[in-house]
């Protein structure tokens, strides 16, 4: 049942902790390396960068360029379907910055 629903399906990839802030960081970029984005990003293991990146990869929303270099050098990008993504996410996160207060509130309220 899940498999079919669209929102089950898209969403359940973006539901972790780091694919949203990822494609944030690469949105204000044509392109970045690996370890400018784990700069960037900071508190994310490399390891978790990486699954990440792999996941954002195989949904199509970031792409991965290997240039046969020594030592090798890799490039990631959004794609244009990621590219169409962004504006829904950017409204999102204006949402955030709007209600963060009235959140925080409310959980100090129910806690």
């Amino acid at each position: 049942m899940s498999e079919s629903c669209p929102i089950r399906n898209v969403l359940d990839r973006f539901g972790d902790k780091w694919s949203i802030l990822v494609l944030l960081v690469l949105s204000d970029e044509e392109k970045m390396r690996f370890n400018e984005l784990h700069k960037a990003i900071g508190d994310i293991s490399q390891k978790m960068l990486t699954v990440t990146l792999r996941t954002l990869e195989a949904d199509g929303l970031v792409s991965r360029e290997v240039f046969p270099e020594i030592p090798p050098r890799v490039e990631y990008r959004l794609t244009l379907l990621g590219k169409s993504l962004m504006p829904h996410i950017h409204g999102l996160v204006k949402w955030a910055k709007d209600n963060q207060e009235v959140i925080v509130s409310k959980r100090k309220q129910y806690a």
